[in-house]
């Protein structure tokens, strides 16, 4: 069982993008770090902060139940700039971890492109 953002458009051919709970987890997790913060000191993970003392775009994306709900087209629109820029980071060639998450950070940004096309949310399922 896992969890899979979509385009809430109920076209089977759409693209998607899928995880086990435990992979977006730590998708999340490395996105948090891309930001410059720890997901476990954010409120909802564990710790107290607040996620208005973050200054990251992300925060609808990170910030969301794994599995219910929706982003907004303005809420695609918003993350969809820094989820391209992490693709366009220089990192350290090799590393296995690094390559999965932004090949996971690529599809998602197709399946964000592809909302905001077809003017549709992206369903978390």
């Amino acid at each position: 069982m896992g969890l899979m953002l979509s385009p809430g458009d109920d076209d089977v051919t759409s693209p998607d993008v899928s995880w086990s709970y435990t992979g977006f987890d730590m998708f999340r997790e490395w996105l948090a770090r891309a930001e410059g913060f720890t997901l476990a000191e954010m409120n909802g993970f564990g710790g107290d902060r607040t996620w208005s003392s973050v200054s990251t775009t992300l925060a609808p994306l990170l910030d969301h139940p794994d599995d219910e709900g929706s982003l907004t087209l303005a809420q695609c629109a918003a993350i969809l700039p820094r989820l391209e820029a992490i693709t366009d980071q220089r990192h350290e060639d090799g590393d296995p971890v690094h390559e999965r998450r932004v090949d996971d950070v690529r599809q998602l940004v197709a399946v964000v492109k592809y909302c905001l096309a077809k003017e549709v949310e992206l369903i978390f399922c």
